[in-house]
């Protein structure tokens, strides 16, 4: 079933939801990784069928959305294997100390614990990896919550079809009723979003409508965490000795980078700032193919029309490749036109466009670095002795989640280390990430417990430590 879920429908699901949270959060963590194996496993044997779903819908093409299968089916393993480490437990025992500095200090412990129900708004340019059964489906279970996703209308026919997937997984893992759901429709997602039984969210997409959802969530009675990633532009930094050693090389990549997916990354570089006395520009006409690219729905195709009209009227912005039928779309400005009107130049245009950015000296480089705004990603094209790079450096790094050196930013490894967010408008939430294993972090909550017996404790929290997990014990 792919129409709108009706509020009767609804009503049960979240009632449902409530209740799995209930028994799910109160597993161990280590017995929640088979269940996460299970899905990963479901995935993988639905693997050809989805795909044909995939395309049909998305016509992003077999082999990526193979790729991003096996993305999605790494998600669910890699938080299988988070759990059963414990390490994102944070358990942390302080003894009683009658000598402690600050006076006598009780016992006091400390551990992460499950929000509650989670709703998860889907993705359309990942239909896999940021959708149904993607990261954040897969963080949310992790951390000990139950999850209701809200479909994309991008891809609800396979939308209903992982779904059916992932619950037949669950079921069969003995998993609680409700502990994974979906709902259809922009009404079902906003109710499910006031509704007082859900603790958080989480969302991928637009600035317009991740602020939307993200005033609903704080202005509830109740307010709740609301983790959206936004928009980027996600700005590349070239200096003069990288334009000079490595011009060529520079200009094949990016044309690479911001064409990958048509454009419909979040994390395009939409801006490559070069010197005005290098010959990239000069290169970029020939570089850029002359080729339609598939854009996802219509709706993306009016936005990026909108978007990149509304760029290329800017005052001081000209046409250097100018692209048609959604081929690539390359203009021009220079860093004066962008510094007396950043908020028109720095505009995020989702699709095959960029802006290439002219300066005449580096330290031009540090001021559009200082008016730029919250950013997923900053790239550095550099070299080791540029005298810039160490104070760009620093600029970038209060500015975006993921600051990057003579490399892309299309490409988000997901891993320990990884820092997928950024300051607002990239995301809502700058101190967590949507991506690796941290994401974990997002649904759960930190509780001290102040002398209570060991047999009443969590597990993790335990002096005989059955769960064999890190504490940290002072």
């Amino acid at each position: 079933m792919t129409g709108a879920t009706s509020p009767q429908v609804l009503a049960h699901k979240l009632d449902t939801a409530a209740g799995a949270f209930e028994q799910w959060s109160r597993l161990r963590p280590p017995d929640r990784a088979p269940v996460l194996e299970a899905i990963a496993s479901a995935l993988e044997e639905a693997e050809p069928k989805l795909v044909v779903l995939a395309d049909e819908e998305t016509s992003l093409g077999e082999a990526r959305l193979h790729n991003e299968m096996a993305r999605t089916v790494f998600q669910l393993r890699l938080f299988a294997q988070v759990v059963t480490r414990g390490e994102y437990l944070g358990a942390t025992i302080d003894h009683a100390d009658p000598a402690w500095p600050m006076g006598p200090r009780p016992d006091l412990r400390r551990v992460l614990e499950p929000l509650g129900p989670v709703v998860v708004f889907a993705a359309g340019n990942f239909p896999f990896a940021f959708s149904v059964a993607g990261g954040d489906t897969a963080s949310v279970l992790a951390a000990g919550c139950s999850v209701i996703v809200k479909v994309h209308s991008g891809h609800p026919k396979l939308s209903a079809a992982t779904a059916e997937v992932v619950q037949h997984a669950l079921a069969s893992a003995g998993a609680p009723e409700g502990l994974f759901d979906v709902v259809f429709g922009t009404e079902a997602g906003r109710a499910v979003m006031v509704d007082p039984r859900v603790k958080a969210g989480a969302f991928t997409g637009s600035i317009e409508a991740g602020r939307a959802l993200f005033d609903i969530a704080t202005s509830r009675p109740e307010p709740i965490p609301f983790f959206g990633e936004l928009g980027s532009v996600n700005p590349v930094f070239v200096t003069n000795a990288a334009a000079e050693r490595r011009g060529p090389a520079i200009v094949s990549e990016f044309v690479g980078s911001f064409t990958l997916g048509a454009g419909q990354f979040c994390t395009k570089p939409g801006i490559l700032l070069v010197p005005e006395s290098a010959e990239l520009v000069d290169r970029l006409p020939g570089a850029v193919p002359d080729e339609p690219l598939t854009l996802l729905n219509d709706r993306i195709r009016g936005s990026y029309a909108s978007a990149l009209g509304e760029l290329r009227d800017t005052v001081g912005v000209r046409v250097l490749v100018d692209g048609h039928h959604a081929s690539p779309t390359v203009l021009r400005t220079t860093s004066a036109e962008l510094l007396s009107a950043p908020q028109a130049h720095l505009r995020e245009v989702f699709g095959p466009a960029a802006l290439v950015v002219e300066y005449a000296d580096e330290s031009e480089l540090i001021e559009v670095a200082k008016v730029i705004d919250g950013q997923l990603t900053a790239s550095i094209q550099g070299e080791d002795d540029d005298v810039v790079a160490g104070e760009l450096i620093r600029v970038l790094a209060a500015k975006a989640g993921r600051v990057l050196w003579n490399q892309w930013p299309t490409g988000v490894s997901v891993t320990f280390a990884q820092q997928h967010g950024g300051p607002y408008p990239a995301t809502t939430a700058p101190a967590t990430t949507s991506v690796g294993t941290e994401a974990i972090s997002r649904f759960l909550r930190p509780v001290a417990y102040q002398n209570v017996p060991q047999h009443l404790l969590p597990p993790a929290l335990r002096d005989a430590n059955p769960l064999g997990i890190p504490q940290r014990a002072c």
